[in-house]
């Protein structure tokens, strides 16, 4: 996970050339590529929609003239197109020059509420997609992939100059999430344009869908995957009502897996007592856990704070609920268990933004 989590960040903002069609021509895809004639016809039509002056119109002109000249011997990638879009914004107002320059140069993100206007219905669509779009390439560099979510909610394929990145950042922002179905819904709609896919991105998915393969809701896999998610939530600074809901599904996530592995074991030892005419399992008494005691792994839902001090549980109770993880799991789950619980005891993170 380590590597293909590097992998994702890496080559979140590359890619390559496109071409329609689908690699395996099964049926047709639900987006296309957008060709180089075509946006530069749409940057055309927001310049007049924006009625823009002559000087504006001309160095919006002549960006796209450089891009032509550079890529003449072959198709512009589709974040070069994508890239010149943003930096006629830019020419036009302020706001978008400043979103622009720090999304482009990697400098810290304008504060929340100058990016308000992102979502001003009033202002030009083609414009504000767009820009929407390059933020959300920057978010999940960032790994900020709630906030990327939040930029790409609604857009679709056809409202961009850079439809793969859209699919892209989508995907690779659900996986990160713990969001396998979303994520394999956004993976199968990127790679209907495999052909056309620059090879990072088809790598990519094809890693991303191999990798969500067999993985089964609320299994020991699924939950280290939440308790990831909540570390890198807490590296950043979250402590709010986000995370806290979080942890609570892997606390209840634990405790249902928890009591399944007890009804299993319970089970077997009553086929072992009903095949040995009612004797004993043989199993060690301090193997077992008391009848009266009720399953590990609770915490107090009513209080839950507003750190990450929530996972202090009583050592007692906390190590009866490791032991019994590690009867029936590989050690490594055991150790991973252990180190979160420890770490989120002892961590005393800042408070949430």
């Amino acid at each position: 996970m380590t590597r293909l989590t590097h992998l994702l960040v890496g080559g979140a903002a590359l890619l390559g050339s496109a071409a329609p069609g689908r690699a395996d021509g099964e049926f047709p895809a639900s987006w296309q590529p957008v060709e180089f004639a075509a946006a530069r016809s749409l940057v055309e039509a927001w310049l007049e929609r924006t009625a823009a002056d002559a000087q504006r119109a001309d160095a919006t002109r002549r960006l796209w003239d450089a891009a032509a000249e550079s890529t003449s011997s072959m198709a512009p990638q589709a974040s070069e197109l994508l890239r010149r879009a943003a930096e006629a914004f830019a020419l036009a107002s302020p706001r978008a020059h400043a979103l622009t320059w720090a999304c482009l140069s990697g400098q810290p993100l304008p504060p929340a509420a100058e990016l308000a206007w992102l979502n001003d219905r009033s202002q030009d669509p083609f414009e504000r997609h767009n820009l929407r779009l390059l933020l959300a390439q920057r978010m999940v560099q960032d790994g900020l992939y709630d906030e990327a979510l939040v930029q790409l909610e609604g857009l679709q394929p056809g409202d961009v100059l850079d439809p793969a990145a859209l699919l892209f950042c989508r995907m690779a922002s659900h996986h990160q999430l713990v969001q396998p179905e979303e994520a394999r819904v956004a993976a199968a709609r990127l790679l209907e344009q495999e052909a056309a896919l620059p090879q990072r991105y088809l790598q990519l998915a094809q890693l991303i869908r191999q990798d969500l393969r067999g993985l089964e809701d609320k299994s020991l896999d699924h939950i280290a995957r939440r308790m990831r998610d909540i570390r890198r939530r807490l590296d950043l600074g979250r402590t709010g009502p986000a995370v806290q809901g979080v942890e609570r599904g892997v606390v209840a996530s634990l405790d249902e897996l928890i009591n399944q592995q007890e009804d299993r074991q319970k089970q077997q030892q009553q086929q072992q007592a009903n095949a040995s005419g009612g004797a004993p399992s043989g199993r060690p008494l301090e193997e077992s856990r008391p009848a009266e005691l009720k399953a590990p792994g609770l915490v107090d839902r009513k209080d839950i704070g507003a750190t990450a001090g929530w996972g202090n549980l009583p050592d007692k109770e906390r190590e009866q609920a490791l032991q019994q993880v590690g009867r029936d799991f590989p050690a490594h789950y055991r150790e991973l268990i252990e180190q979160y619980f420890r770490e989120l005891a002892t961590e005393t993170a800042p408070a949430a933004p």
